[in-house]
């Protein structure tokens, strides 16, 4: 059973993917140095380092679906 404590809702706006506030620092609407068509990478087995630009915290991706992405470590 996947921990929900290690997964965080995304959304694609445009071509780019945000989160409505960071994990880490709160701050909001942030801007994921992450491109959606990554996405089909993650979920065929490669990890992606993922550096949250506000605040240079950086979980690793280890998977996703439509709405979360699933991180190495507890994010709630």
């Amino acid at each position: 059973m996947i921990p929900f404590s290690h997964t965080w809702p995304y959304d694609i706006i445009l071509g780019d993917m945000y989160v409505q506030y960071c994990p880490f620092c709160n701050s909001e609407n942030v801007l994921l140095p992450m491109k959606p068509k990554e996405l089909q990478i993650v979920r065929d087995g490669k990890k992606k380092l993922l550096v949250f630009p506000c605040c240079s915290a950086s979980p690793t991706v280890v998977d996703n679906d439509g709405d979360y992405l699933l991180f190495d470590r507890a994010v709630r």
